[in-house]
């Protein structure tokens, strides 16, 4: 087993990148992709005229490894990632990478950073970033023939700063992060590069991040920029419904949770007056894991709503928090099979 690093403070970890030790990479040229290759180079050498950089043919994944109780090092739902970039991948014309070559790359990448990966219970985890993108040289609007697939990884901690701590949010409705028939459940790098100017204001006027309104009407709830919204009311479990929200795997394991708790379930769409008649409101996803929400603010008319006192998460937003953690650490039983052993 590899040593692990005693200058790395695992408690106060950010999320961001941190340098290990290797990478992984695959190329598909001429029909087939290749072997991995292991790579220490954090750069890449990208071709003039490839389409990720000039037609945004480009998605990513992001997912999280373990180290449980037993020892052993986990991945979460490393299948659901590889769907998912599967649809990305066909929804802006790329070349798909196959689940078993996305599995064995993730395993692949935590097993030669294993000392990057943090001890049990420490409050930080192994976040892998899957990459696929155009590599291949094309001057007119059409697919590569090229593609290139990376992974890379290393230990991070909450995505917000607050962590687990309740934080403020901001609705708005005054930018679009995705079209309602556009990209917006494709985990393609547009989509963010479309949040960030909202996102920049919302930091500088006190928010941790926004909540972003249907495109088309601006009456209905859709997703935070980084993050999915769901929504506790009674003993309801409540997400919206939109095509141009992204398929969250953190939010589809809390929604069986809930089901698990006895809860009803509710995936539709969410008016944006119904945020005064929530008890819970929070954001999850891979790296958010749950974060729940102390207040919403309504930008365009200042209606404020409070939704935790005394700066701490609501009784079911924790539970639903203590589950998720326990299955991933090891500590529950994961009965669905959702850890996968490196």
């Amino acid at each position: 087993m590899s040593t692990i690093p005693t200058d790395i403070n695992w408690s106060s970890l950010p999320f961001g990148y941190l340098k290990t030790d290797y990478n992984i990479r695959a190329y598909y040229r001429d029909g087939r992709w290749s072997k991995f290759e292991k790579s220490t180079d954090e750069t890449i050498p990208v071709h003039i005229a490839a389409t990720a950089l000039h037609y945004g043919q480009s998605c990513f994944e992001g997912l999280k490894a373990f180290r449980c109780r037993d020892g052993k090092i986990r991945l979460f739902r490393p299948e659901e990632n590889a769907k998912r970039l599967i649809l990305s991948a066909n929804g802006i014309m790329m070349q798909p990478v196959p689940k078993e070559i996305f599995i064995e790359a993730c395993k692949e990448v935590v097993l030669i950073n294993e000392k990057y990966v943090p001890p049990f219970m420490s409050g930080a985890s192994f976040y892998l970033r899957p990459i696929l993108y155009g590599s291949g040289g094309e001057v007119g609007v059409k697919p590569s023939k090229e593609y290139t697939f990376m992974v890379f990884g290393g230990p991070v901690g909450p995505y917000f700063k607050t962590g687990f701590k309740p934080m403020p949010m901001q609705l708005i409705k005054d930018f679009d992060r995705a079209a309602p028939l556009g990209t917006g459940m494709f985990k393609v790098g547009g989509n963010y590069a479309a949040s960030l100017r909202a996102s920049e204001r919302a930091h500088g006027e006190g928010f941790n991040t926004v909540l972003f309104t249907d495109a088309k009407d601006h009456k209905f709830i859709d997703e935070a920029g980084p993050a999915n919204f769901f929504a506790i009311k009674g003993n309801r479990y409540i997400t919206p419904d939109s095509h141009s929200i992204l398929r969250s795997i953190t939010n589809m394991t809390l929604q069986q949770i809930a089901l698990d708790l006895g809860m009803e379930v509710e995936r539709r769409h969410i008016a944006i007056d119904e945020l005064a008649e929530f008890e819970e409101i929070g954001a999850c996803g891979t790296a958010a894991v749950i974060t729940p929400v102390s207040r919403m603010v309504n930008r365009s008319n200042n209606n404020e709503y409070i939704y935790t006192m005394g700066g701490e998460a609501g009784p079911k937003t924790q539970k639903l928090y203590d589950i998720l953690t326990g299955i991933q650490s090891g500590i529950i039983e994961d009965k669905y099979g959702w850890m996968v052993e490196v």
